[in-house]
């Protein structure tokens, strides 16, 4: 089941849908693609240069948070790519012609789609005094006890090595050219009852210091700062980091 593109989704609550397409659009440097699906819950952050892989969704319940979408190629039915998601220990949740709904081993929800010929992963973004960033990592938030798990089934899924990070709570798998995310996989220390696995985003950028100030001057909030990377918020409460990674490499 070869991956050609991949789509991050941001999933906002009805009352913060707004807030937060309008805070996402400005730190990513995109427009907004006309609003799409039966309630117009769907749209598509367009960048400058090259083709998009960020979407938003306004969901009907629950909290929202993020969702993975993997594109294949059109020449095999969408059922033959979800055997192999259920072979590997993944949950159908839906499906129709257009998708297949799944959860992972350890909750996380992602989505199979046809492929439409995406190939230019965007450039960086230069944000005034923020400096160049992008976000360009889907970090997995997993349970201890679920991590060893999660991490057989995206590889085995992807077909992509997966490759140890350097603190050993991390994992990542070599995403294949182009593409124009990474996945991260992130031990977290403890779980919670009825966990299962979440997801943030991770901007590469050139300056954290910059960037967190240019991001708060857009409604964020800096949570916590740690050597390599900055915990935000965005101003729907959604977490996500600046990491100190080459915006243009990854």
């Amino acid at each position: 089941m070869p991956i050609r593109w991949l789509t991050i989704f941001f999933d906002f609550p009805a009352e913060v849908f707004d807030l937060g397409v309008s805070f996402w659009r400005e730190v990513t440097g995109s427009q907004l693609s006309p609003y799409r699906g039966p309630a117009g819950e769907f749209a598509t952050l367009l960048p400058s240069h090259g083709d998009a892989y960020l979407r938003v969704q306004r969901v009907r319940e629950g909290e929202g948070g993020c969702h993975l979408d993997l594109h294949v190629d059109d020449a095999g039915p969408l059922d033959e790519a979800a055997a192999h998601a259920t072979a590997l220990g993944a949950r159908v949740r839906h499906r129709d012609d257009d998708l297949v709904i799944l959860g992972s081993p350890g909750g996380f929800i992602f989505c199979i789609v046809r492929w439409n010929g995406e190939a230019t992963v965007p450039r960086p973004v230069r944000l005034d005094r923020g400096g160049a960033s992008r976000a360009d990592q889907l970090c997995l938030d997993i349970p201890p006890g679920a991590f060893e798990g999660e991490c057989a089934f995206w590889a085995g899924l992807t077909g992509w090595q997966l490759r140890p990070g350097g603190p050993p709570e991390f994992a990542y798998l070599e995403r294949p050219d182009p593409m124009p995310a990474r996945l991260l996989l992130q031990r977290r220390e403890r779980a919670a009852p009825r966990d299962r696995v979440s997801a943030h985003v991770d901007f590469a950028c050139t300056d954290r210091t910059r960037l967190a100030e240019r991001h708060v001057a857009a409604g964020a909030q800096i949570l916590a700062r740690f050597p390599f990377w900055v915990v935000m918020a965005d101003p729907a409460g959604r977490q996500y980091c600046l990491t100190a990674r080459d915006p243009g490499a990854g």
